[in-house]
C-alpha cells in the first residue's frame, strides 16, 4: 500500500475507498460470530445437524444448509473460522468420515458467498463499482447462489459417496449446548443494513454491532481485549488490505484488465476471475479487475467466489479453513482440496453461469 501510495497517490486512495468496507465490514461480522461461538449458537446448529442426520446423506444436506446460512449472513471467514470443527464435530459423533465433511465445509463456503454483498469482501469490492444496491445484487445473483449450493452438494455426494455411507468405530462426543443471546438480533441487524444500505454504510452499522457486542463481552468477562483482536487475525487481513489496494492501484493506472473484461462474455470474465485468485488470491484480483466498472460484474464474481476451491491459498477463507480443520485435530490436505477442485470448479461455475443466463 505505501509502495502504491507513493507511485499514484489518487489511484491508491481511490482504491482504498473502494476496499476499505469489505475488510470492515468483515471485522464486524467475525465479532460478532465470535460472541455466537461463546454463546454455543454454533454448536446449537451442530447439535441439530447431529440429530438430522442419522445417516450419511442427511449429515451432508444438514452440514451443507447449516455451512450455507451462516456463510450468507456471517460471512464466508465466519463460516470457515467458527463452523469448521462444529461439522468435524458432528462427523465424529456421527460415526462419519471426517474428510467429506470438511471439504463440504471449504467449498460451500465459497460457493454459498453469492447471496448478500456482506457474504463475501470480493462482493463488497465489485458492488463499490457496479453501484448496485445490496437489493439489486441479490435478485441478480439469488439464481447463480442457488445453483452453486445445490452442485457443491451433489458433487460432494457423488465424490465421497462410499464414505460418507460407512460408518466408523469410535465414542460417541457429548454435545456441548448453549444459549444463543446478543448474537441473533446482532446477525438479523447486519443481514438487514447489507441488503437494505449502502457498502459503506453497511460496513459502518455491521463493525457498530460487532464492537458493541466485543465490548459486552469484555465486560462480562468472557474475553479480553488480546484474544478478541488476536481473534480478528488482523496481519492476514492486513495484508490483503494493503495487496488489494496496490493491484486497485495498478487497475487505475493500466486500463489493460478493463479493456480486456469489455471484450470478454460472461464465460470468458469468470474464467479471467478464477484465473486472478488463483494467481494472486480473489481478493486482491477483485480490487485489479474491479478498478474500473466491470461490463459483466456477475460473472466476474462467480469466478472470484467459485474458483478459489482449486486452490486453498486463492482466498482468505481457505487459509483460515486450513488452520482451523488443524486445530480442530484434523489434518487437512492442499492436495486434496486441488483434487477435489478440478471437478468442482468447472461444475460449479457452468451451474451459476447457466442460471445466471436463464434468469436475465
Amino acid at each position: 500500500m505505501a509502495v502504491a501510495g507513493a507511485a499514484d497517490g489518487r489511484g491508491a486512495a481511490q482504491a482504498l475507498r473502494q476496499d476499505w468496507p469489505a475488510f470492515v465490514l468483515v471485522t464486524g461480522l467475525l465479532l460478532i460470530g465470535r460472541v455466537a461461538r461463546h454463546e454455543g449458537l454454533f454448536e446449537l446448529g451442530g447439535e441439530l445437524v447431529a440429530r438430522v442426520g442419522r445417516n450419511g446423506a442427511s449429515l451432508l444436506i444438514a452440514s451443507a444448509a447449516l455451512v450455507a446460512l451462516v456463510t450468507v449472513t456471517l460471512n464466508l471467514d465466519t463460516s470457515v473460522t467458527f463452523v469448521t470443527p462444529v461439522v468435524i464435530a458432528a462427523a465424529r459423533r456421527g460415526r462419519r468420515e471426517v474428510e467429506p465433511f470438511a471439504y463440504l465445509v471449504l467449498a460451500m463456503s465459497n460457493t454459498a458467498s453469492l447471496l448478500l454483498p456482506g457474504s463475501n469482501l470480493t462482493n463488497l469490492i465489485v458492488l463499490s463499482e457496479s453501484h448496485a444496491s445490496g437489493h439489486q445484487f441479490v435478485r441478480a445473483l439469488a439464481a447463480p447462489w442457488a445453483a452453486s449450493v445445490l452442485t457443491t452438494t451433489t458433487v460432494v455426494a457423488v465424490v465421497f459417496a462410499r464414505r460418507i455411507a460407512r460408518r466408523t468405530p469410535g465414542s460417541d462426543i457429548v454435545a456441548r449446548h448453549g444459549r444463543p443471546g446478543w448474537s441473533v438480533p446482532a446477525t438479523i441487524g447486519a443481514v438487514v443494513a447489507m441488503v437494505a444500505l449502502s457498502p459503506d454504510l453497511a460496513a459502518v452499522v455491521v463493525v457498530a454491532l460487532g464492537a458493541a457486542l466485543g465490548a459486552l463481552e469484555i465486560a462480562r468477562a468472557r474475553s479480553s481485549v488480546v484474544a478478541t483482536v488476536s481473534g480478528l487475525n488482523v496481519p492476514l487481513l492486513a495484508g490483503l488490505l494493503g495487496l488489494a489496494c496496490a493491484l486497485g492501484t495498478l487497475g487505475r493506472a493500466w486500463s489493460g484488465p478493463a479493456h480486456m473484461l469489455g471484450h470478454l462474455d460472461t464465460w470468458a470474465t469468470a474464467g479471467v476471475g478464477a484465473l486472478g485468485a488463483l494467481v494472486v488470491n480473489n481478493l486482491p484480483a477483485a480490487s485489479l479487475l474491479a478498478a474500473r466498472r466491470p461490463v459483466h460484474a456477475s460473472a466476474l464474481l462467480v469466478g472470484l467466489n467459485l474458483g478459489p476451491n482449486l486452490l486453498v491459498w486463492a482466498s482468505l477463507s481457505g487459509v483460515l479453513w486450513y488452520q482451523t480443520a488443524r486445530a480442530s485435530g484434523w489434518r487437512p490436505s492442499a492436495r486434496r482440496v486441488s483434487a477435489l477442485g478440478l471437478l468442482m470448479v468447472p461444475v460449479t461455475m457452468a451451474a451459476s453461469l447457466g442460471a445466471l443466463a436463464l434468469a436475465r
